[in-house]
């Protein structure tokens, strides 16, 4: 069979699975994530010729990071916010990470019934994913996932973190702009201000506020006052608080109003282009680093000397870096 001149390094299966992503039908947008999710080296071979083959039809959805602590209403509002968009006419797809268990490695994966009605709408695509010890609360493929959902069409890509923590901001380092989810009486300014993530923050919501207005209006204000001592990420856009709550859907329109006000004003400056720029040559970076440190642990003589070399360490006859080093001479 001749391949057609645009997939000329794909196979018959992956210039079908290619087509099918592009023609927008989800069971094979379904599978090419599944390929590129596997740890088999002939599914990464594959998979890289997937994503080369998609790659010039990416980069038009908005790309939009989620992150909140637990029980912050981030699936609820995630749901709120999907049928609002798809009532404009777009397509939504969901990448839900949720953690892994550090005991057996396991997952509840339970996004779409915590979702059902936005499950249940041929204009969106949810697909949870488990952490699986993947640091900055998202999958490790969680990127090329996100590039495979543009080429299918869709409009709004939405990352859902499994939490926020110190370490658990790298959702920002991959879309356009994140937004935080905060609970009413979540703590006072300082407390606010010790969150690392704050600096990060493109867009604050105080979730819930159906339950205490009042209370949600504090920490709006407690919010504002934190977010002036922070030196600013842009000198074109001044990060907006919004009380909202998504049971009721009272507030999602205006969310998302502000959403394209920050596209727009970050696309006159040329911020929006240039940041996107700086994350797809950082992940080139995560990736060397990532591919290096594979390629450490499967040296021979390393593997041959590790065991030894730790459990000198832990029995404290050498120090971690003495040992670093003797390992790292192997390489030459």
């Amino acid at each position: 069979m001749n391949m057609p001149a645009e997939f000329p390094d794909l196979d018959s299966v992956d210039q079908a699975l290619v087509a099918g992503v592009l023609a927008g039908r989800l069971r094979p947008l379904a599978k090419a994530i599944t390929l590129i999710e596997s740890s088999r080296a002939d599914h990464r071979e594959r998979a890289h010729r997937v994503l080369e083959g998609l790659l010039p039809h990416t980069g038009r959805a908005m790309r939009v990071g989620i992150s909140g602590v637990p029980g912050v209403g981030k699936s609820t509002f995630i749901e709120a916010l999907g049928l609002h968009l798809i009532e404009q006419g777009l397509r939504v797809a969901v990448l839900a990470v949720d953690p892994s268990s550090t005991l057996t490695g396991g997952s509840i994966l339970g996004d779409k019934t915590r979702m059902e009605l936005l499950s249940q709408r041929p204009e969106a695509f949810i697909r949870p994913s488990p952490s699986a010890g993947s640091l900055g609360g998202v999958a490790e493929k969680t990127r090329e996932a996100m590039l495979i959902c543009e080429a299918s069409g869709f409009d709004v890509i939405i990352v859902e973190t499994v939490g926020v923590g110190q370490s658990e901001t790298a959702v920002a380092g991959m879309t356009d702009i994140f937004c935080l989810l905060q609970l009413p009486n979540a703590g006072d300014d300082l407390q606010a201000m010790k969150k690392g993530i704050m600096e990060i923050a493109d867009l604050i919501v105080i979730n819930k506020a159906d339950i205490d207005a009042a209370a949600a209006t504090r920490a709006k204000a407690q919010m504002l006052s934190a977010l002036h001592m922070l030196r600013a990420a842009s000198p074109n856009w001044t990060v907006p608080v919004l009380t909202l709550s998504a049971l009721r859907k009272d507030g999602v329109v205006d969310f998302w109003k502000e959403v394209q006000r920050y596209r727009e004003a970050m696309t006159a400056s040329g911020e929006f282009a240039a940041k996107r720029r700086h994350q797809a040559l950082a992940w080139m970076w995560e990736l060397i680093d990532q591919g290096l440190r594979q390629r450490f642990r499967g040296h021979p003589e390393v593997r041959h000397a590790l065991p030894q070399l730790s459990g000198a360490v832990e029995a404290g006859v050498s120090t971690p870096a003495a040992a670093a080093a003797r390992l790292l001479s192997y390489l030459g």
